[in-house]
């Protein structure tokens, strides 16, 4: 019971950070979840929450919607998600923590180091960015953080940003879930996990709908990629003494 209390707790403080930081709940849930859980399961429960919070997103931030970069970015993102999805089944769950660990530490490391790198905004970053996105997002449940590097090149407004990025992210979710359920990745013990982690993605979506104006960006997301990288290096190591 206790440790299910922190997951839930993990699950609303994750929504209410990656709202305020700017990339998507699963970099800084899905992490988290591995502690509690194995790596299928967890990706299964972080896409649910995941999907909940970006529905949750779209809804607060819907004004600022641009059509054109959803379209763009998204179609390729939804379709490598697929393609992702279906190779979870084939690689060892400790190459794709691995993989996860390289991958959100490259990310956050570069952030730290570059904060104010921009990739070109133009029609094949996008098309390249929604591919790569799309494709971790599915293979190893978080895209976000890479999703994040192409679109603050477009210089969005902030709720344009932000509808945005959460309706491609939606997008993304409701192809890749499919693919996990049907592979069965969600067993029936944590079925009663879904309506609370529904909940949790709302009120943490609204609760950082609210701060979002009023912390220091910069100082915040610093203090955030930090705490990523320090808990990736865990499955780095984890995935390396599998090799070995």
């Amino acid at each position: 019971m206790e440790q299910d209390i922190l997951f839930f707790l993990s699950a609303l403080i994750a929504e209410i950070v990656g709202t305020v930081a700017g990339f998507g709940s699963s970099t800084i849930f899905l992490p988290i979840a591995l502690f509690f859980v194995d790596f299928k399961t967890a990706i299964i429960l972080v896409a649910i929450f995941h999907i909940s919070g970006n529905l949750s997103r779209v809804a607060f931030f819907k004004h600022g919607l641009n059509w054109k970069i959803l379209t763009i970015f998204g179609v390729p993102s939804i379709l490598l998600a697929l393609l992702g999805a279906n190779l979870i089944d084939i690689l060892p769950q400790d190459i794709l923590k691995l993989v996860l660990g390289v991958f959100l530490i490259a990310f956050s490391a570069t952030s730290l180091k570059s904060p104010k790198l921009r990739i070109p905004a133009n029609t094949k970053s996008l098309v390249a960015g929604g591919s790569l996105s799309g494709f971790l997002a599915g293979l190893i449940g978080t895209g976000g953080a890479l999703r994040a590097s192409f679109l603050t090149g477009f210089k969005l407004e902030k709720f344009a940003y932000i509808a945005t990025s959460a309706s491609i992210a939606l997008a993304t979710d409701a192809t890749r879930i499919p693919v996990y359920i049907s592979q069965g990745f969600l067993s029936e013990q944590f079925y009663y996990h879904i309506p609370i982690l529904i909940g949790l993605a709302v009120a943490g979506s609204y609760i950082g709908r609210k701060i979002v104006g009023r912390i220091n960006q910069s100082i915040f997301r610093k203090i955030v990629l930090v705490a990523i990288i320090l808990v990736s290096m865990k499955f780095v190591i984890d995935g390396v003494n599998f090799l070995v």
